[in-house]
């Protein structure tokens, strides 16, 4: 076809164009050939089955490389430093690290890489082609494993179940990193402080603190972020804006986890169970911070007195002991708090505001703990257990005051 349009292959190469599109996934390419064996992909028969994820592939070598994402299996060790990788590609980026030499350099941003794919699919990041385009909603994006991940958001599809506690996922590095919590692995460490993390992601938005330096830079407060995307909602604390509306009580948020938080304050759910002592619970940061009552964790040391806490509310609070800092004043009466959610609902005293409403008899309460406490009264529950002699209470102030019967003198006989 070159012979009739005047046109030679490499040039298609030059300019980046690919006018080869498959009708099947909308995947481009420049060359006829390739578009013709990425079509076989389609058509041929996926014979290697994943039986954990169910996962089909086309070759014997693509399945046995899926299934050490089930196993584990790192057979690519460095011999300089004994790291292990799953696969030779993450292998041949790490050698990098040591010798330093990349035979591939981006000629826009200087930024070398070890193979030709890698510095194509970065290639990209320059230029603003989007080829692959999702039917449903419109959306371009640029790499095709990003599109076909994508694609399970209107689909709902989600092929990697985790089997400890049969959640799913879409994509298999939110697996992976979700296996984490069950395993306890942490394989990122901070070289800086020692301390570990699950995620890549993680490590780097650590490393931020300690060198100050990240692409991204606040503006208003001089933080630092390494993702446009972090760095935007940054900017939500500064602005004020809260893009995330609750439907049920118009309440607006920040950020789409605290939405999600939220609204099981309405549906009651508790998705997470401690499996010491059953209690269930709204969110997994709280089931967090309940098992140090197992564990008896105390991670907030005070570098003042060397006295530990469990709870980071404590430890602040502890804190002001030292410094005798309280920032957040009330400009009605001059009262001072230490923390800004103190002020917020001392505030409430002043302007009679009850947000927070019982279902079960309509009562109006100032704050969501007392809405908690409240609810006792109906659901007949009694978390306070005297060790001594069984008896349980509704409240803590009449647990502690029970306490004084098996430990305090008694005057009048």
């Amino acid at each position: 076809m070159s012979c009739h349009t005047e046109r030679k292959p490499y040039e298609y190469q030059k300019h980046g164009e690919k006018p080869y599109k498959c009708k099947e996934c909308g995947k481009a390419f420049s060359y006829l050939q390739f578009l013709e064996a990425h079509e076989k992909n389609h058509n041929q028969e996926k014979k290697y089955k994943c039986k954990e994820c169910g996962k089909a592939f086309h070759s014997r070598a693509s399945f046995q490389t899926h299934e050490r994402i089930h196993t584990g299996e790192k057979p690519y060790e460095c011999k300089e430093c004994g790291e292990a990788f799953m696969w030779s590609t993450a292998f041949r980026r790490h050698m990098v690290t040591h010798t330093g030499d990349a035979p591939y350099t981006c000629k826009a941003c200087g930024k070398a890489f070890n193979c030709s794919s890698s510095l194509r699919t970065h290639e990209t990041t320059h230029s603003e082609e989007k080829p692959y385009q999702c039917k449903q909603c419109g959306k371009f994006l640029r790499y095709y494993h990003t599109f076909r991940t994508h694609e399970r958001t209107h689909t709902g599809e989600k092929p990697y179940e985790c089997k400890q506690c049969g959640k799913a996922f879409s994509c298999p590095s939110s697996f992976r990193k979700h296996e984490r919590i069950h395993t306890g692995e942490k394989p990122y460490e901070c070289k800086e402080c020692g301390r570990a993390f699950r995620g890549l992601s993680s490590l780097r938005a650590h490393m931020i603190t300690h060198t100050g330096d990240g692409p991204y830079k606040c503006k208003e407060c001089e933080r630092a972020f390494i993702s446009p995307s972090s760095f935007r909602i940054h900017q939500r604390i500064h602005t004020g804006e809260k893009p995330y509306e609750c439907k049920q009580c118009g309440k607006a948020f920040s950020y789409y986890n605290s939405l999600q938080s939220h609204r099981r304050t309405h549906t009651g759910e508790k998705p997470y169970e401690c499996k010491e002592c059953g209690k269930a619970l709204s969110h997994h940061q709280t089931l967090k911070i309940h098992m140090r009552l197992h564990t008896g964790e105390k991670p907030y040391e005070c570098k003042q007195c060397g006295k530990a806490f469990r709870y980071y509310p404590s430890f602040h609070k502890h804190k002001q002991i030292h410094t005798g800092g309280k920032p957040f004043e009330c400009e009605q009466c001059g009262k001072a708090f230490s923390y800004y959610n103190s002020l917020q609902s001392h505030g409430r005293t002043h302007t009679g505001e009850k947000p927070y409403e019982c279902k079960e008899c309509g009562k109006a309460l100032s704050h969501h703990q007392t809405l908690r406490v409240h609810m006792r009264l109906h659901t007949g529950e009694k978390p306070y257990e005297c060790e001594q002699c069984g008896r349980a209470f509704r409240y803590y102030t009449s647990f502690q005051k029970h306490k004084r019967v098996h430990t305090e003198k008694k005057f009048y006989e």
